[in-house]
């Protein structure tokens, strides 16, 4: 049986984490060829292990800086000229600061919204000709639920402000990559449960029991609700899907 990505070119960018990790086995499993970066060495070639010990094909590089616009373009470029071109690009990395509005410095503000937003768009921009070249394409953004509402559990202005933004980028470019073929639609999901969130949620008392409670299916997300809303967006399932937020939330947005 054909998998929903089969003979598909598809970069993820975070792999060394809890989301992209799980999103490439997906992917791979599915028939994508997986190609990934991330800044960390050890976690990058963990994954690009864990999907060929699995029979998928995956390469990796680390140390790409994707906050610098040369260094995004150029690494995307590599990727296209030795697979042929790029089908699918999953916008996955994730560096952020925390604190009240009064209290976080510009620096975590301006940190944020290079590494949260940004990043995203010099990636999108670098691959956008190549999905052009190939008759189109599809591009799914990690955003977050942060990014429609706030949150009473923590102080996150720049997080909220870099999502928002992600979701503005996402719709304007469904407009503008809709003749070309290209789809672009965003993934908001809410507070996730991976190695880098645990200790968070499992700390006794935490404001984030109060959270869980109000979520309907009485759950956090896992990293595998994500990859799998990842692959329908990125599949030709979703041929006629663009400009779309997809809450991956348990059922948050009905209640806030």
């Amino acid at each position: 049986m054909p998998g929903r990505l089969d003979g598909k070119i598809t970069i993820i960018t975070g792999v060394g984490g809890a989301v992209g990790r799980t999103t490439a086995l997906l992917f791979a499993a599915e028939g994508a060829t997986v190609v990934g970066c991330d800044q960390q060495d050890a976690a990058a070639q963990e994954t690009v292990e864990s999907v060929r010990a699995a029979g998928g094909r995956m390469t990796a590089a680390v140390g790409v800086d994707l906050g610098d616009d040369e260094a995004a373009t150029a690494w995307v470029d590599s990727v296209a000229d030795e697979h042929g071109g790029v089908d699918v690009l999953f916008n996955n990395p994730s560096a952020l600061r925390f604190g009240p509005v009064d209290e976080l410095p510009a620096e975590g503000w301006l940190f944020t919204m290079r590494n949260e937003l940004t990043l995203v768009f010099y990636t999108i921009r670098a691959v956008w000709p190549h999905l052009r070249a190939r008759g189109g394409g599809a591009i799914v953004n990690v955003g977050s639920i942060a990014g429609t509402r706030g949150s009473w559990s923590m102080p996150q202005s720049a997080h909220a402000a870099s999502k928002g933004g992600i979701l503005g980028l996402t719709y304007q470019l469904a407009v503008e990559g809709g003749r070309f073929g290209i789809r672009v639609n965003t993934i908001s999901s809410s507070l996730t449960r991976t190695p880098a969130t645990e200790h968070l949620l499992s700390k006794p008392g935490s404001p984030f029991d109060l959270e869980k409670a109000r979520i309907p299916l009485r759950r956090f997300g896992e990293p595998q609700d994500i990859a799998r809303a990842a692959l329908f967006l990125a599949s030709d399932d979703a041929s006629y899907i663009t400009g779309v937020n997809l809450p991956v939330d348990g059922g948050t947005a009905a209640v806030f």
